[in-house]
């Protein structure tokens, strides 16, 4: 059951309310957290305000060990991040239906690290979840494409609630370009509307920069979907996938311009990115792609999202849930100093 401890408080240019969220246990955010934690070679000590206890110290890989867990506050520690005992802790939308559509999607997607503090994952599925269930989705691919779109179908990593598996489409174009489908690209999130494609690639504290890991895939790029390659790219493979680490966003390009092509439909590969990351992708991947009234790469921030949200939601208790989430999001830990996710003007 979810419960509300409602408080007014302005603390930006935005009325954001801060809101206590008990979804059987709270999701940790910035009042919840000590704003630096005391880190010795042997020990991290808990990060949740008031809690005296200390943990074996992690290194190297995270591990979910009980050595590292609090057992007052049930998280496993490190000295940069933490990670939630259940992973529905990390989760604002715990309704029955949200939570067998969860557990079906991670049956498709190939890694899920969705119960830790800083997993983009998390951030994505309770910042799209919100906005699929109050029926936003179509005034913010409107806003972001700069044309309407209506009808909006959303799948999550690659899982097509439709489909009841993974994407029929998605998987013709990974063959198309010699793809293993377990291996193969995977948006974070697609969203088919009335008149467009919309590949989501969502980051959070990852970047851009990728590279391939097997060499042997390149001829399927080139060749692949009658040479596609030259009609939607200005530079060579190797240019964009190896000299200026752009693979990933190389990959949904190509896929992604191809299968829209297929469906008739407009492309919009859309990078969502921190305000204070990523500001020159756009210079980086502009030159290598051909973009059209019809192909279109964008960057928006989480903030731009959250704008829009307290700009255009209805007034109603998920609405300061989700806003408050934003306020209080937390990325984890530098030099034992907690960083705050979003920068809300």
């Amino acid at each position: 059951m979810l419960y509300f401890s409602i408080s007014i408080e302005k603390k930006s240019s935005y009325s954001i309310y801060s809101v206590l969220v008990v979804l059987g246990k709270i999701v940790y955010g910035l009042c919840d957290l000590k704003h630096d934690i005391d880190i010795t070679p042997n020990s991290v000590e808990c990060p949740v305000v008031g809690c005296t206890n200390k943990v074996d110290r992690q290194r190297h890989s995270f591990r979910r060990e009980e050595r590292f867990l609090c057992p007052e506050h049930k998280i496993y520690i490190s000295p940069s991040t933490f990670d939630y005992d259940q992973e529905t802790d990390n989760l604002l939308w715990n309704s029955e239906e949200d939570l067998v559509l969860l557990e079906t999607i991670k049956k498709v997607k190939r890694e899920c690290r969705i119960s830790r503090d800083n997993s983009e994952d998390a951030v994505t599925w309770n910042v799209f979840r919100y906005l699929k269930n109050t029926n936003q989705l179509d005034n913010l691919l409107t806003w972001i494409a700069q044309s309407d779109q209506h009808n909006t179908d959303l799948i999550y990593w690659s899982y097509s609630q439709e489909a009841q598996g993974a994407w029929s489409e998605l998987n013709k174009a990974r063959k198309e370009f010699g793809e293993n489908l377990q291996r193969s690209s995977e948006p974070d999130l697609i969203a088919l509307t009335d008149k467009g494609l919309f590949f989501i690639e969502a980051k959070l504290t990852a970047t851009n920069n990728t590279t391939p890991s097997n060499r042997n895939i390149r001829n399927n790029y080139l060749t692949g979907g009658n040479e596609w390659i030259k009609q939607v790219f200005t530079s060579k493979y190797e240019t964009i996938a190896i000299d200026s680490k752009l693979f990933e966003l190389f990959r949904f390009w190509l896929l992604g311009t191809w299968l829209a092509s297929q469906m008739a439909k407009d492309f919009y590969l859309i990078n969502i990115v921190l305000t204070e990351r990523e500001k020159d992708i756009e210079q980086r991947l502009f030159p290598h792609i051909c973009q059209s009234g019809i192909r279109q790469f964008k960057k928006i921030t989480w903030e731009d999202i959250c704008k829009f949200i307290h700009e255009n939601a209805p007034e109603n208790n998920n609405k300061e849930v989700i806003l408050n989430y934003f306020e209080n999001k937390t990325i984890g830990y530098y030099r034992s100093n907690i960083q705050r996710a979003f920068i809300l003007a």
